[in-house]
């Protein structure tokens, strides 16, 4: 059993505290400006029909039907979801981003597949809130199980309808027609039709009103044409070339550059300030609402400047704060409720074998390629914003709860971004962007600095970890009792066979504003558990693989465990027992997807350094629809997952970061990219679930038990760190 507080949909839909001004203003889309985006062809959606779809979407979950939002949201019209141009082209609506996970080319594909349409004749419109029905956040790893069945259901419809309509003009059976390249075809009297078709026909028109059936019929896995194969990201020339316009590319007639005051530390507040110091600076503007204070200028330049005057002629009061140092104590004894006792006690006592550890997980950063960016812009009351967030309607609700607006009177427009990783989920920098352009009557383009990034965006959650397990006279286990404290309750439950077993996640008093990350908890419970689970594998003096499988039921978990160790040739590098060097694994399942690792590691025992010389994973997602794709994901997951594993860590002393650069927060560089090894597992009798998440999940545990191998040391910490100096040559441990 378990006690998951907060949930994964809490995370997703509130991850973080909002930011919230108490502002005045108003934006809607016109159909001049949908005819100019999409040109000319059947349009029926439009301002109205959007924005009544929007609300519609917000509605609580239920059933995937077709054209329904990113989880299962409420249905839409046809015309929502498509847009026919009368050259026979169509653009798919969706209100995901692209981040860099694939999901633009997935879409294209979804679209070409069910529309029998060449992808070259497929545009994809992503996450404009005035133009765009609501897919819901995107994260989650829910495009591929919400987003894309949506669109394959959308336009199935639409093929049907042009089936339908060509057996109407033909007077032939809808049966004796086929969709092939854009065309319904009638191979006994070679007649086509192509979608243009269905843009100037009044029945068509009336059915694209309507939503599309919850009966409609995709294409069987086993006869796929475009899904199942590897298709680029649509506009990727656009992207090595440096034409595609990031949300920090984005450019306004009369455009100023902002700057916001930010305090010296958590929680300061602001005593003294004198505006005039940046006042005096020309064609400089201060901006001073409360405890919200900027500057806007005619470059980023002269902007920057007056911020460092602001920032001389303020005057704080600080406050106390936890240090990082201090950080897992802090944690555990701030626990809501206290940490609960192991209700399977008496059995652990009675037990011939026991063992409980802790485990903590240090704070991360996102890092992003691309900080936080905004551009904003005031029409007659009404605001847009375009940005770089993973949840444009949770943003247009946040700027119109700050600006006390109607949510059809602010627009948000997401152009593809550079990376989120679940950190773009609130609003603050639109916010703070609109709120400078309120002021200086000029669009406005803010954007955060790295050293803000790292300081003001929020923190994926730091852990305390507690696992108690007991095991009889065999060496099975009996009892198993999971403490996460703060991370929150994503893969919390062991997948393992335990006739008794309690997870809970408990609340705290966290020090910094932290949310969403990368898989969330399941990074720190994972690593906590498969630790546990070699130690435990010790303790029944059983090899750490054989311990796991005995250990498993049969299924996509066992398999994805059974593979990895077959391609990495487990048992035989196992005895291999070269000094200095050691392997290790670990595997679970979150999201829907299955995954399991193993990881070569040589020890430099001169500086502590731990070297990870490969990593094999294997990773089950269900079908398989675009494989480059899902294998950059896999890759980007690992890769990802190596700085927390080794170096990643927020270092915080009286509410300052104290490494908040690239510099001394080191990343992964290429240098640090082991040999890779991902084997794909396709299973095409499976509905396909997402993959940006899930594979970081199995990295670090595998590294901390191959250390443990070489090294005879248990690292029970995220970032794994060896002491300095260490004996010249390591047994490797059998």
């Amino acid at each position: 059993m378990s006690n998951q507080n907060p949930s994964d949909t809490t995370l997703y839909d509130e991850p973080v505290d909002r930011v919230e001004f108490q502002f005045e203003a108003s934006f809607q889309a016109t159909r001049r400006q949908f005819m100019q985006l999409l040109g000319a062809g059947l349009i029926i959606t439009v301002a109205d029909t959007v924005t009544e779809n929007a609300a519609l979407a917000q509605r609580p979950q239920g059933g995937q039907g077709g054209g329904r939002g990113g989880r299962g949201s409420a249905p839409i019209p046809l015309s929502a979801r498509l847009h026919i141009g009368q050259d026979g082209n169509i653009t798919i609506l969706a209100g995901k981003v692209e981040c860099g996970q694939g999901v633009r080319a997935q879409l294209t594909q979804a679209a070409a597949e069910e529309l029998r349409l060449p992808v070259a004749r497929i545009k994809i419109m992503l996450a404009d809130t005035d133009l765009t029905p609501n897919d819901g956040i995107t994260a989650g790893s829910r495009s591929t199980p919400s987003t894309v069945p949506a669109v394959r259901q959308a336009a199935a419809a639409a093929r049907n309808l042009l089936i339908e309509n060509a057996a109407r003009s033909w007077n032939v059976p809808a049966a004796e027609i086929l969709v092939r390249e854009g065309q319904a075809v009638h191979e006994a009297t070679k007649r086509t039709k192509d979608y243009a078709a269905l843009s100037s026909d009044e029945n068509s028109i009336q059915v694209l009103h309507q939503t599309v059936p919850e009966n409609v019929s995709v294409v069987a896995v086993k006869e796929w044409q475009v899904l199942g194969s590897s298709l680029p990201r649509p506009n990727g020339v656009d992207i090595v070339t440096g034409a595609h316009q990031y949300p920090s590319d984005i450019a306004r007639p009369g455009m100023l550059y902002g700057r916001v005051l930010r305090a010296p530390s958590y929680g300061a507040k602001l005593n003294v300030l004198d505006l005039n110091a940046a006042q005096q600076l020309k064609d400089v503007q201060a901006v001073r609402d409360g405890d919200f204070i900027g500057v806007v200028a005619p470059s980023s330049f002269q902007a920057t400047k007056a911020i460092e005057l602001l920032e001389k002629a303020a005057q704080w009061t600080e406050i106390e704060s936890v240090s990082s140092e201090a950080l897992y104590d802090h944690l555990r004894q701030k626990a809501e409720g206290g940490l609960p006792p192991n209700p399977f006690a008496d059995d652990v006592a009675a037990a011939p074998k026991k063992r409980k550890q802790s485990y903590n997980v240090a704070y991360v950063q996102h890092a992003p390629m691309e900080p936080r960016a905004a551009v904003a812009e005031w029409n007659d009351g009404k605001v847009t914003v375009w940005t770089a967030t993973q949840n444009p309607f949770g943003v247009r609700s946040e700027l119109a709860r700050a600006f006390r607006l109607d949510e059809n009177r602010v627009r948000v427009i997401v152009p593809d971004f550079g990376g989120g990783f679940g950190g773009k989920h609130s609003g603050e920098c639109a916010i703070e962007a609109a709120r400078l352009a309120q002021a200086a009557k000029r669009p406005v383009h803010l954007r955060w600095t790295r050293q803000e990034e790292f300081t003001w965006a929020y923190f994926r959650p730091a852990a305390a970890i507690d696992a108690e397990a007991s095991l009889d006279e065999k060496g099975t286990l009996t009892t198993w009792h999971f403490i996460n404290v703060n991370a929150g309750g994503s893969a919390i439950e062991t997948p393992y066979k335990v006739p008794k077993a309690r997870s809970q996640s408990i609340n705290s008093a966290p020090p910094l504003r932290h949310g969403s990350y990368r898989a969330l908890a399941a990074t720190a419970n994972t690593f906590a558990r498969e630790c546990f689970m070699d130690e435990l594998a010790e303790l029944a003096n059983q090899d750490p693989l054989v311990f796991r499988i005995a250990h498993l039921e049969e299924g996509r978990l066992r398999d994805v465990l059974e593979a990895v160790a077959k391609r990495f040739d487990w048992d035989k590098r196992r005895q291999q027992k070269a000094p200095n060097v050691g392997i290790g694994l670990g595997c679970g399942t979150e999201k829907g997807s299955f995954v399991a690792a193993c990881a070569l590691v040589e020890i430099n025992t001169e500086k502590g350094a731990i070297l990870v010389r490969e990593i094999c994973m294997s990773y089950e997602c269900g079908a398989i629809m675009n494989p480059a794709n899902l294998m950059t994901q896999v890759q980007g997951g690992i890769i990802m997952g190596l700085g927390p594993a080794l170096r990643e860590a927020m270092q915080f002393e009286k509410g300052r970061m104290l490494n908040a650069t690239f510099g001394k927060y080191p990343v992964p560089r290429l240098a640090d990219v082991p040999r890779l090894d991902v084997h794909l597992l396709n299973r095409p009798d499976l509905p396909s679930v997402g993959a940006g998440e899930t594979p970081i999940i199995a990295v670090a545990p595998a590294i901390a038990n191959a250390v443990y191998h070489a090294t005879g040391q248990r690292i029970r910490e995220m970032p794994i760190r060896l002491p300095v100096q260490l004996p010249v040559q390591l047994p490797a441990k059998a």
